[in-house]
C-alpha cells in the first residue's frame, strides 16, 4: 500500500459539474503522490461514480496522484483505487476487507466526534477524516469542532485527515494539532490557481516548520 497522501481534493457535484473541472483536477494532482482525488457525489448512480472515478484516474496518471472513491467499496475495488472514504451510513471498513479481500487500498473513515473516532477505529478504519474543524459553506449547519477536536482525535494514534473550512493558511495549525494532512473542497478547486492552492497546503508538511 502507498503511503497516505497528505491533501485530500474532495469533489461534489458542484465541483464535478464546471467547464474546467478536468484542468483543475490536473493542476491540483500535479503535486503528485502527496495528493489524492476524491470521486464524490453522493446523488450520482454507481455508473456515473464510475465513470467519474476513471476520469480522475487519467487525469492523475502522470503525476501519479492518488484516486479515492466515497462511499462505494465496489468502485473502489473493481478500478483498484487507492483508498476508499466512508461515511457513518456506509459499509463498516472490516465489512469492506472482508466483502473484497483481494483490494488493499486504504480505507478511511469520517468521523465528527472523539466517540466515532473510537468507532471507527474499532472497526477496522485505517484513517480518520475529522471534522468540521473550521466553520464550512459545504456544511453550514454543522457547528465547526475546532483544533482542540483534532488533537483529542490524532492523539488516538490513527492518522488524522482534518476537513471542514480547510485553507492553505490554516494547515500549519492543523499540522501543529497533530493531524496528518488535510482535505478540502472549495480552497483547492475554486481556488484561483489550484496548483498553487494544492501546493500551499501541502507545504504545512512539507517544508520546515
Amino acid at each position: 500500500m502507498r503511503p497516505l497522501p497528505r491533501l485530500h481534493a474532495v469533489t461534489d457535484a458542484a465541483v464535478l459539474a464546471l467547464d474546467d473541472f478536468a484542468a483543475r483536477a490536473a493542476a491540483i494532482a500535479a503535486a503528485g503522490p502527496a495528493v489524492a482525488l476524491h470521486a464524490r457525489n453522493r446523488a450520482a448512480t454507481g455508473a456515473e461514480l464510475t465513470a467519474i472515478a476513471r476520469r480522475l484516474t487519467a487525469l492523475a496518471r502522470p503525476p501519479e496522484a492518488a484516486v479515492f472513491v466515497n462511499a462505494r467499496p465496489d468502485i473502489a475495488a473493481a478500478l483498484d483505487a487507492q483508498g476508499l472514504q466512508l461515511g457513518g451510513e456506509d459499509l463498516a471498513p472490516r465489512a469492506v476487507r472482508q466483502a473484497f479481500p483481494r483490494w488493499r487500498g486504504w480505507i478511511g473513515a469520517s468521523v465528527h466526534s472523539a466517540a466515532e473516532a473510537g468507532a471507527a477505529e474499532q472497526e477496522g478504519a485505517d484513517f480518520l477524516l475529522a471534522g468540521p474543524v473550521y466553520p464550512t459553506g459545504s456544511h453550514p449547519g454543522r457547528p465547526a469542532l475546532g483544533l482542540a477536536f483534532l488533537e483529542e482525535v490524532a492523539k488516538r494514534g490513527l492518522p488524522v485527515v482534518a476537513i471542514g473550512g480547510v485553507t492553505p493558511e490554516r494547515c500549519a495549525e492543523i499540522r501543529d494539532a497533530g493531524a496528518w494532512g488535510a482535505a478540502a473542497i472549495s480552497a483547492l478547486w475554486l481556488a484561483a490557481d489550484a496548483a498553487a492552492a494544492a501546493m500551499a497546503c501541502l507545504s504545512a508538511w512539507t517544508e520546515p516548520a
